[in-house]
């Protein structure tokens, strides 16, 4: 099996085990069967691995999966299917030529399917999703634009958000975009954002890799004179030092304010969005802290088979000499 020497074996304990046992069945599949698994299925069952890597993961898996593929032309399309999948899902930070800046991938600053809106600086990046690169960037047309009225919404939000990410996420990203009516033209439209938030920490060397992604969905209703928020929290870790621990959970919540002028508005949704996913932290920290009490403890069995508790309290109606000899014979 072929694999970066920069990662840990114990990562394959897990995940690529279970690529094991689909290189195994490929196997028994042509010994077992006249027909072996059509080139569809395989690639299928590869793209399935491949878009469900933990995060930071998906190049390794890749190369093991090639590995036991053993058919380039399967492979080559597997991935081409599963990294523009995998990257939108996980929200990927990629750093533009130059270091004139970074592009979320996120389906929502999607153009095309490798081209990719970068709201903040107005500019437009070319990526390779297979290569998680950005190859070239050029600047945004006024047509991929909002207006001047919607983009006064959107800029003093995405500078609040700056501001809370640089606060709360060591390694953190956000970008703001504008997914309805960015036609809009002044007072009275209707017109709706999206915020996205994503943090990563991929630290394979020391056997663990973790992603925080957040979207914030934001209506602005003005004949109510009401913004309404719909956000959803996802949160995925990978653990693998001598075994394979994955958390996968998220969390849905709403929340609203009133209609103002931009930076009142700004103000108010960014602390909206801190209180939140303030909130999901503490309870994920709680939650944690109580592991050893709760799921844990309901993991071991609650009684032994004969499905009686050992009476700690009276233990000297137990005569471990007594019930040996009686069942060997030994004695009378």
């Amino acid at each position: 099996m072929l694999h970066s020497p920069e990662i840990p074996d114990s990562f394959y304990l897990g995940f690529v085990f279970s690529l094991c046992i689909f290189g195994a069945a490929m196997a028994e599949q042509k010994q077992s069967e006249p027909e072996e698994l059509s080139k569809k299925q395989r690639k299928e069952i590869a793209k399935w691995f491949l878009i469900n890597s933990p995060p930071g993961e998906i190049q390794y898996v890749a190369k093991d999966v090639e590995s036991l593929l053993m058919d380039e032309h399967v492979y080559e399309m597997a991935v081409s299917e599963a990294f523009p999948l995998y990257n939108k899902t996980h929200m990927i930070c990629l750093e533009m030529p130059n270091r004139s800046g970074e592009v979320l991938i996120t389906a929502f600053g999607e153009l095309d399917g490798s081209h990719y809106l970068d709201p903040r600086n107005a500019q437009v990046a070319t990526v390779d999703h297979v290569k998680q690169v950005c190859s070239m960037v050029r600047p945004a047309t006024d047509d991929e634009l909002p207006s001047s009225y919607v983009e006064e919404f959107r800029g003093a939000l995405d500078a609040e958000l700056v501001r809370y990410i640089s606060e709360a996420y060591p390694k953190g990203i956000c970008s703001v975009y504008c997914i309805s009516r960015k036609d809009a033209e002044g007072p009275g439209s209707d017109f709706e954002l999206v915020a996205v938030i994503s943090a990563g920490k991929h630290s394979p060397q020391n056997f663990c890799n973790g992603s925080w992604r957040s979207v914030w969905r934001i209506e602005f209703k003005d004949e109510l004179q009401l913004v309404e928020l719909i956000g959803k929290i996802e949160v995925d870790a990978h653990y693998f030092e001598e075994g394979n621990v994955q958390l996968d959970t998220n969390h849905e919540c709403k929340d609203s304010t009133i209609f103002q002028l931009a930076e009142e508005c700004a103000v108010s949704l960014a602390n909206i969005i801190r209180h939140h996913e303030s909130e999901y932290i503490a309870a994920l920290e709680a939650s944690y802290s109580n592991l050893p009490d709760t799921t844990f403890k309901d993991l071991r069995r609650k009684l032994p088979v004969t499905r009686t508790l050992f009476p700690w309290h009276n233990t000297l109606q137990f005569s471990l000499t007594r019930d040996l000899t009686k069942e060997l014979g030994i004695g009378n």
